[in-house]
């Protein structure tokens, strides 16, 4: 196997694109994290659910929710929490 020869132009681009990465997971992150409530849509991106299963965990209580008008919305934090609160950590 050919040996492969790297320069220091190769690793100045490679941090580059490192940096580059790792800052735009950190404006994704920022985004969800700096709001403070979220509507359904957004809970359902954010979980990967459907609009069924949202309603489920409303109906049992597993969500808290706040209805204002016909709008329902869910506060980021709390949601964080139950998520926090039903991770599963299996031991090997």
């Amino acid at each position: 196997m050919p040996a492969q020869i790297l320069t220091t132009d190769d690793l100045r681009e490679f941090k580059i694109e490192l940096l580059y990465e790792i800052k735009n997971l950190l404006k994704i992150k920022t985004s969800v994290d700096t709001k403070k409530y979220l509507k359904s849509s957004e809970v359902r991106k954010l979980l990967k659910i459907s609009p069924g299963t949202l309603q489920t965990l409303r109906i049992n209580g597993t969500l808290p929710y706040t209805k204002i008008g016909g709008v329902i919305i869910y506060e980021a934090d709390e949601i964080n929490k139950v998520i926090k609160e039903n991770s599963i950590h299996n031991k090997f």
